[in-house]
């Protein structure tokens, strides 16, 4: 496997970075890198098209799935902080970096991120330049995409409804996909990285599966599920309620028949 495009694409993620750090420092908030983080991948995988004679059917494929996700979530997001002061994430990360975040944020948030990305984007490399031939694997990625797409983008719509509600602060979304999980967004990426996983070994790079376990281990101990819910229950008395009742990742049956609380995760 010829690696020089991913080396390519790590250049060309930092660059990025670099430049949207410069902007954060003039604009005092680092909250717009949450809208790069999907582009990011779709920088490397395009990268990676473009190292590729002829782009064969499964690299088409892989590149139109990676754009869709990732297009649709930095929209999301944007739209979702737009006008909104910096993120209580950052502001928590800045207030413990201080003096100095300024520049410490070049490589606490937009370098580490860069990096973590070009990581995880590893399965995309021989999903997208491997000219083997379709097959059952594929089917079976490509099916595991379309849950994970409905599970995030379903999940994201279902929770910027229920937000938009007058009645919502305080509480609960216990309906919908956040019956089944308490987290629908974070699970369906977890499924859409596993199945670029699976285009990765139908393409012969088995060898890539630091990738998806890596992602996964930030969804659920790092970035995700872990600090969402450290302090969620102080902000929302009724989460307590919720945790007894819902699984925190994979989606299963709600432990309790009726939904009369609602409420947000």
């Amino acid at each position: 496997m010829n690696l020089h495009p991913y080396l390519i694409a790590l250049i060309v993620i930092l660059g990025i970075g670099v430049a949207s750090w410069l902007l954060s420092v003039v604009k005092k908030d680092v909250s717009f890198v949450d809208s790069l983080w999907s582009l990011f991948f779709l920088v490397a995988a395009c990268v990676f098209a473009i190292g590729v004679d002829s782009l064969s059917v499964r690299g088409a494929l892989v590149l139109t799935l990676v754009a869709v996700w990732a297009l649709r979530l930095s929209i999301y997001i944007t739209a979702r902080n737009w006008g909104e002061p910096e993120d209580y994430r950052y502001q928590t990360i800045r207030a413990n970096n201080e003096p100095g975040f300024a520049f410490k944020s070049l490589y606490i948030v937009f370098g580490l991120q860069g990096a973590l990305a070009w990581l995880i984007a590893l399965p995309l490399l021989p999903a997208i330049t491997s000219s083997n031939a379709l097959g059952p694997l594929d089917i079976a990625a490509a099916l595991l995409w379309l849950t994970g797409f409905v599970f995030e983008a379903g999940g994201d719509y279902q929770l910027a409804a229920f937000k938009a509600r007058e009645d919502s602060k305080g509480r609960v979304l216990n309906t919908g996909l956040w019956r089944y999980t308490r987290h629908p967004n974070y699970f369906g990426d977890f499924c859409i990285w596993w199945s670029f996983y699976l285009f990765a070994v139908a393409s012969g790079g088995w060898w890539s599966i630091a990738s998806p376990l890596l992602m996964s281990i930030l969804l659920l101990k790092v970035s995700g599920v872990a600090m969402l819910e450290n302090t969620i229950t102080e902000r929302r008395p009724q989460y307590a309620d919720y945790i007894r009742n819902t699984n925190a990742f994979f989606p299963g049956p709600s432990r309790k028949g009726s939904t009369e609380k609602e409420a947000r995760s």
